[in-house]
């Protein structure tokens, strides 16, 4: 898999995961949802997200 297919796995797991934690758990959890959304939104613009130079470092190929 590519960069760009890890970012989104990583993603889609991580809003999933701490939406199920809110519900169960406490809704402050939501604040994770909310600062990966805003991670992403952010890198649309910069072209840089914390998360694809972590896979790059650890050796993902481009896609």
């Amino acid at each position: 898999m590519t960069v760009d297919r890890y970012l989104r796995l990583i993603a889609g797991f991580v809003v999933m995961l701490s939406v199920a934690l809110a519900h169960f758990h406490s809704p402050y959890w939501l604040f994770f949802t909310g600062f990966v959304g805003f991670n992403l939104f952010q890198s649309a613009f910069t072209d840089w997200c914390p998360m694809m130079t972590i896979l790059r470092k650890l050796g993902v190929r481009e896609g």
